[in-house]
């Protein structure tokens, strides 16, 4: 591991991403040094290392998008973009001193806990398996591209790609291009490439609700300005977090709030959008809010171009020379890229953990055995999700949640080291009454009004947090010992003293 010394307490964390590097950086101000970061790429990044399309950038102001402790007070737009995300935690493992924690190409497989030793055995693809006291899931749910379940996807004889899987070394300019979908990484890269490419057909099943992007670049005069004045800077980070979380109302509060929005958003489409036949096609008939809010101030205007084509018939099958809809015409590509997001509520299933009962977590996951705080689950001791269940959010910055969960994570790991704990393991009754608050709760806000999407792909919902954000950092400011079955370690009998020999006579 990263220490030897005689009171380590080795941390295993998988991932660095946002949560990685949190956790990584939560432990080394708290004092605990010995954890080993396990990455499976050859650089830090998670979702900003993988999804490299053209015109990738957040969707969170940037002032926001990223750590309380580590504010950046010169982002070069208000809404940042790829590259400069990446950079910036590259920064924080520099700073922080990270590197020499983190072990790149170690793809982690499985973990196993033993009960009798406290300990989880972590294994990783081609490499000798590490021993942990705790395990730290950091690895997101955002970087298992989810493919389009179509007929004869796999014999197209053009190229076929997925939008986090970008292939680079392939020219589109002057190409026919099908791109399948019309979520948050397709309203960004089709405006790119259609500048380019000879024909974009846009495939959609759904629409998304699209608002403008307050985007702009950032004067040098203000970048200086946040940098010299903290306060300042503190308090529009403040400004941005209360807006954001304003938002909520209308999310997790009455959905009827969210109206007034939508009519802002209809009005956005009829400025936007002239043409009657492809406004019908771009308007939902959900309500605002039910799936994801998407923005963008290039997207409508894209669509008119006259090289992209909305579809919306369906797709009947994919030929080896394009598409084939449902309505039966016939369309020839060069390339297909499909914008289909991902594998969000599959996001533990190629890492099999197995608890200290002999069952798994993506079992337990699949059951809808729910979580406590999306961090800890009852049968996986010493065990800490970060971006777990209903931790996710539809109007505010993840960061703010990652730090909370991390937080608690690290109280966690120095209870258990202060008190000479064998593991802690969440009681399942806690756990219970966690999720059926989450979930109770989750009836009465807009995603529950009636929309299909990711957020409940078979009806339950495991992804989203149905509170303020500001609730959530309540309920993990501190760790409850109380909620948790604590044990210790087998006491060592005292040794046995030698008996007492008579003296052999003379």
């Amino acid at each position: 591991m990263a220490t030897t010394r005689a009171d380590a307490f080795p941390v295993v964390i998988v991932g660095t991403g946002f949560s990685g590097i949190a956790m990584g950086i939560l432990l080394k101000r708290a004092g605990i040094d010995s954890f080993t970061i396990l990455e499976k790429a050859d650089d830090v990044g998670g979702t900003w290392r993988e999804n490299t399309y053209p015109g990738a950038a957040c969707d969170v102001p940037s002032h926001l998008y990223c750590y309380s402790f580590e504010p950046k007070p010169d982002w070069s737009r208000a809404f940042s973009p790829q590259e400069e995300i990446q950079a910036y935690l590259r920064h924080c493992v520099a700073k922080y001193g990270l590197r020499p924690h983190i072990r790149f190409g170690h793809r982690v497989t499985g973990a196993e806990f033993d009960p009798a030793t406290g300990t989880w055995t972590v294994r990783v693809a081609d490499r000798t398996p590490l021993t942990a006291r705790a395990l730290v899931l950091g690895n997101g749910a955002l970087h298992i591209p989810s493919l389009p379940d179509i007929p004869g996807l796999d014999a197209f004889r053009g190229r076929c790609f997925h939008s986090a899987q970008w292939d680079h070394g392939y020219d589109l300019a002057g190409k026919r291009v099908a791109v399948i979908g019309t979520g948050a990484s397709a309203i960004q890269f089709v405006p790119e490439i259609a500048k380019e490419a000879a024909q974009v057909d846009v495939f959609q099943r759904t629409p998304p609700w699209v608002v403008p992007k307050p985007d702009r670049a950032y004067r040098r005069w203000e970048q200086d300005l946040f940098r010299l004045v903290r306060p300042l800077h503190w308090l529009y980070r403040a400004f941005l977090y209360w807006s954001l979380e304003l938002r909520a109302v209308g999310f997790v509060v009455d959905p009827r709030i969210n109206r007034f929005l939508q009519r802002f958003a209809e009005r956005y489409i009829a400025q936007e959008v002239a043409d009657p036949v492809l406004r019908a096609k771009v308007t939902p008939d959900y309500t605002l809010g039910c799936k994801r809010i998407l923005l963008s101030n290039d997207w409508y205007r894209t669509l008119h171009r006259p090289n992209v084509d909305l579809v919306t018939d369906g797709i009947a099958r994919v030929t080896a020379g394009g598409i084939r809809t449902r309505a039966g015409d016939e369309r020839s590509y060069d390339a297909i890229v499909c914008g289909t997001g991902f594998q969000v509520s599959e996001y533990l299933s190629r890492i099999e953990v197995v608890g200290r009962d002999g069952r798994t977590l993506n079992d337990a996951m699949r059951a809808h055995a729910g979580t406590h705080l999306g961090i800890t689950v009852h049968g996986f001791p010493n065990l800490f999700l970060l971006m777990g269940p209903n931790t996710g959010l539809g109007h505010n910055s993840m960061i703010f949640m990652i730090e909370a969960q991390a937080r608690y994570a690290v109280q966690a790991v120095r209870a258990i080291r202060r008190k000479n704990l064998l593991f802690i393991d969440v009681l399942e009754a806690v756990q219970r009454r966690f999720d059926a608050g989450v979930q109770e709760k989750l009836r009465g806000t807009v995603w529950a009004t009636g929309c299909h999407s990711w957020y409940a792909p078979d009806g339950y919902n495991a992804t989203l947090w149905p509170h303020f954000t500001f609730t959530y950092w309540w309920r993990t400011r501190r760790l409850a010992l109380a909620e948790y079955e604590t044990v210790s370690p087998p006491a060592v009998p005292a040794p046995r003293p030698a008996p007492v020999r008579p003296a052999e006579a003379m």
